[in-house]
């Protein structure tokens, strides 16, 4: 029995398919996103495809009592793979110009998941946030949906045709009985387990099995509904319904849950109230809206990727536009459609034929996937210095990643991140003598280094950096943006600080802070890079005896030389952006994308600019005198020694920072040499 052709139902994909990818653009208007629910798009779709493959299903089974899975997913093999394959073969070659070694396993594994449709498993486990700024790096992030789409044509048919067999009058509730079910775990996972929520099957089930109930009642009577007052006015409000969600819907809401229900209630509207005398069904069945519809799967398989690969190749900031940007999704999705899917979908074309030319695909795809893996990403193919510095990187690979820093590699004894964490973190505990550890995330960035360096000297290392803190007894830090007091930088913090710092006798008091950012307020302009003077994210409020934070560091430090050992590490030359962006960004952009040579031009700062900007900073540090303290100068290392006037942000080998002015993991080597340094003088004097 063939299903009636809708088209109307083309007419919601171009709907699904138009939100999620106006979602994924981060299109803004008067600098909002008028399509934040737009990642909605996708459970449309679910709906849909409910709704049709159970229509498909049932009036198999109803007209010839039986159910050919061999035809079924000869069907579904035709729809999916062939586009799919296309979409990943073309993929590579931009995956092996632009992306860095870890991305590129990442890569590969999420394409080798997605073959095997549980690509919402491996971004579930890898522990990939939809929606995160990271998973816009990602190209084939968007499989999520086909792994459970495609999970669900595997488990529905076996269970549909069960059921018809043995509990055939108990089919409709057996249906609303799983819709139930897994709304309820979909609506209490997404609060407690909200990435398995997101990805996995049985909380997706719901909206699969909202259409399957439509397409039940549909063939159960034998028509959708004849009530010509709803067929007017249902539509309309399923209609209003979906854009209302799309507008209005934000990612941070649970999802799928309840909240996601009006979303799911429109598409029902429509699919079962439409008419064709109706306003809402004939706008959806125009040619432009059918049209879209028709190349809805084309165009979602292709979006994802291409807006990938141009942020990772940041063509956007030179000038490419979103409307460029489109037109070429389009047009390589309507010459998908035509020459790739309708081909494969026609059946006058022999299944063997189409399966062989599927089966030299997922070779060449699987093979050069696996062995990418196994080649850790091709790192020869990459400039020296890349390579080098990508091996620092052992928790991604991804240096764009803004969440993931050195700091996150120190733990304490429970497995805990020692950064931002207001207790201390203590290591080699058997030693009598004490070096702390006190300061912001600049602290946080030389910590992990220096914890090994001072270990091996024999001392007790203990840690209290926390956010952006510093070390401002009587202040509370505020978020600017909100007005809002920070949950950590509080008075009360730095109290509990200050009561265990004084209560030290001869340790050593390392204080490493973002004085200048702290005191000017503004964020670091290099004057060079296009960069602005842009107000700082956080601000002080006195709620003691200082009227400054200037005057409360000195005094407190004073207080704390009087019985140990001060080393003040003078403010590390800030950059103004990421040389890491910069130098991969030249790669990127390389005359010859397969060639490994290429010269790179050295980015540096102004010698002058650094001065100008830490001159208060300097003050502020000088002004602190006495025998107990000791100092070390960051910029005695990059700035005005390799090149003059310029401070250098890298050499031929290595690159000094992990971002805009937090050190790397090597750059925080030479830091911590100054450090260690001031303590072998500390060790001098004492003996």
């Amino acid at each position: 029995m063939k299903l009636t052709y809708r088209p109307e139902i083309d007419g919601l994909r171009a709907i699904a398919v138009g939100a999620v990818i106006f979602y994924h653009a981060q299109i803004t208007i008067f600098g909002q996103l008028p399509f934040k629910g737009g990642f909605i798009g996708v459970d449309i779709f679910f709906v849909i495809s409910g709704y049709l493959i159970t229509s498909i299903i049932l009036k198999e089974l109803i007209s010839t009592g039986s159910f050919s899975f061999k035809n079924f997913y000869e069907r579904r093999i035709r729809r999916i793979l062939p586009a799919l394959l296309v979409v990943i073969l073309s993929s590579l070659p931009f995956a092996w110009m632009y992306l860095l070694p870890g991305n590129f396993i990442d890569f590969s594994k999420s394409i080798l998941y997605s073959l095997g449709f549980s690509s919402n498993f491996y971004f579930h486990y890898s522990g990939q946030e939809y929606g995160a700024e990271s998973g816009l790096l990602k190209p084939f992030l968007h499989t999520w949906s086909l792994a459970v789409e495609e999970q669900f044509y595997i488990l529905f048919p076996v269970i549909l045709l069960i059921v018809f067999k043995y509990f055939r009058k108990y089919l409709i509730h057996i249906l609303i009985l799983g819709f139930i079910i897994s709304l309820v775990s979909a609506d209490w996972s997404s609060k407690s387990y909200p990435s398995i929520s997101f990805y996995f099957l049985h909380t997706r089930m719901w909206e699969l099995l909202a259409g399957s109930i439509l397409a039940y009642f549909e063939i159960k009577q034998g028509h959708r509904s004849k009530n010509k007052v709803l067929n007017t006015i249902l539509p309309s409000i399923g209609l209003f319904l979906i854009i209302f969600t799309i507008v209005f819907f934000k990612l941070h809401f649970p999802h799928p849950s309840l909240y996601s229900l009006p979303a799911i209630v429109g598409v029902c509207l429509i699919i079962w109230f439409s008419d064709s005398n109706e306003i809402v069904t004939r706008f959806l069945s125009t040619k432009i809206f059918v049209g879209i519809g028709l190349i809805s799967y084309s165009l979602y398989l292709w979006h994802y990727p291409i807006f990938a690969f141009v942020r990772i190749n940041e063509i956007t900031e030179d000038g490419l536009s979103i409307n460029l940007l489109l037109v070429i999704i389009t047009v390589l999705s309507i010459v998908t459609y035509y020459f790739i899917e309708r081909p494969a979908r026609n059946k006058k074309h022999k299944f063997n034929i189409i399966l062989g030319s599927i089966i030299i695909s997922l070779v060449i795809s699987i093979g050069f996937n696996f062995n990418t893996i196994n080649k850790a990403g091709f790192k020869n193919r990459m400039p020296e210095i890349l390579a080098k510095n990508l091996e620092q990187d052992i928790f991604d690979a991804n240096i764009f990643q803004e969440s993931w820093k050195f700091w996150h590699l120190l733990r304490d004894s429970d497995g805990e991140y020692c950064f931002n964490k207001i207790s201390r973190c203590e290591f080699n505990t058997s030693s009598n003598q004490k070096v702390f550890l006190v300061g912001d995330s600049h602290a946080g960035s030389i910590m992990y280094d220096l914890k090994d360096k001072v270990i091996r000297n024999n001392y007790q290392f203990i840690t209290s950096v926390v956010g952006a803190c510093g070390y401002y007894p009587g202040f509370n830090m505020i978020i600017t943006k909100t007005g809002k007091k920070d949950d950590k930088c509080t008075d009360e913090y730095f109290q509990r600080l200050k009561e265990v710092l004084s209560k030290e006798r001869d340790s050593i008091i390392i204080f490493v802070v973002r004085f200048p950012a702290h005191i000017s307020k503004l964020d670091f302009n290099n004057q060079e890079d296009g960069s602005k003077n842009i107000r700082w994210y956080r601000d002080y409020v006195s709620v003691g005896e200082y009227d400054s934070i200037q005057a409360s560091f000195k005094n407190e430090v004073l207080k704390l030389s009087n019985n140990n050992k001060i080393i003040l590490l003078y403010p590390i030359p800030e950059v103004g952006a990421d040389p890491n962006k910069k130098i991969y960004s030249q790669w990127i952009n390389r005359k010859n994308k397969f060639s490994k040579d290429f010269n790179i031009e050295y980015f540096t700062t102004s010698y002058e600019v650094y001065q100008n900007r830490t001159k208060s900073s300097f003050e502020l540090l000088d002004s602190i005198k006495g025998d107990n303290i000791y100092r070390a100068y960051p910029h005695t290392l990059f700035c005005n020694t390799a090149i003059k006037d310029r401070c250098v942000t890298h050499n031929d080998e290595i690159i000094f920072y992990i971002d805009e002015h937090h050190p790397s993991l090597k750059g925080s080597n030479f830091i911590n040499e100054l450090i260690i340094k001031e303590i072998k003088k500390i060790e001098l004097k004492s003996n």
